[in-house]
């Protein structure tokens, strides 16, 4: 069976070949994964409720930018983290979904309370993407040819660069308008962003079910759980920098 590959960075092929050359009585499965990406999805949320609760008792964002800017930070070291060590990931990775769900709270109260309505929006269109993307990917109306993932892996290289770009830039007080305004352009910008992310599910199913078949330990259900949630993170809020700037237009 051969081996497949992601954009998104911590599901690489060399990953599974490693994870592979090692004795385990069990292998992972798809529905094992599945099961997995439930329970770091019921961390994210339990988390998530905790800062959104804060932020709206209080009203004040100082009072969970420390759990927004402490869950930021965690989730990217435990993120780091687990794609060095995939070995780990059964204890990292409900870590990483706790991390992102402090971040992801107090952002979505924040955004909720400048915007209402916009996280019931996002969410909705969050899970509509997941399935729709499942659903085309099982019936094959979206095949992840060689193809198809090299321009998916270019076209995420690339929004990579550019945001980077845009934070050295905003640290000398620069930034790109085009990345943060509500004009048309930069609103186009947003929903090629959200495409792309969209399109890096069709590559991740199509990861996990390729390291099923091939036989990769039981462990790598935790760790291809953990980097699918790492696509539906970033596909969220994209979508709500997205509404957010179409509710200011």
């Amino acid at each position: 069976m051969g081996y497949t590959k992601s954009s998104n960075p911590v599901l690489s092929e060399k990953i599974f070949y490693a994870s592979r050359s090692g004795s385990y009585s069990e292998a992972m499965t798809v529905n094992g994964t599945v099961n997995k990406v439930g329970l770091l999805l019921f961390f994210l949320v339990a988390a998530a409720s905790y800062t959104w609760g804060l932020y709206n008792d209080s009203m004040d964002s100082s009072v969970v930018m420390p759990w927004l800017i402490g869950g930021a930070i965690a989730g990217l070291i435990l993120a780091v983290a687990t794609a060095f060590k995939p070995v780990w990931s059964p204890y990292t990775a409900p870590f990483y979904a706790l991390a992102e769900g402090l971040m992801l709270g107090g952002l979505s109260a924040m955004m909720n309370s400048a915007y209402p309505g916009i996280v019931v929006q996002a969410v909705g269109l969050t899970f509509a993407t997941l399935l729709a993307m499942l659903f085309a990917y099982k019936s094959g109306l979206i095949k992840a040819t060689e193809k198809f993932k090299s321009g998916v892996i270019a076209a995420t290289g690339g929004i990579f660069i550019f945001y980077m770009l845009n934070w050295i830039l905003s640290m000398f007080g620069i930034g790109l308008n085009i990345a943060n305004g509500s004009d048309l352009l930069s609103i186009g910008i947003s929903l090629f962003i959200v495409v792309i992310a969209a399109l890096n599910l069709v590559l991740d199913f199509d990861f996990i079910e390729k390291g099923a078949q091939s036989g990769a330990p039981k462990y790598m259900e935790w760790y291809g759980a953990f980097g699918l949630m790492v696509t539906l993170v970033w596909l969220y809020v994209e979508l709500l920098r997205l509404l957010s700037k179409l509710a200011r237009r």
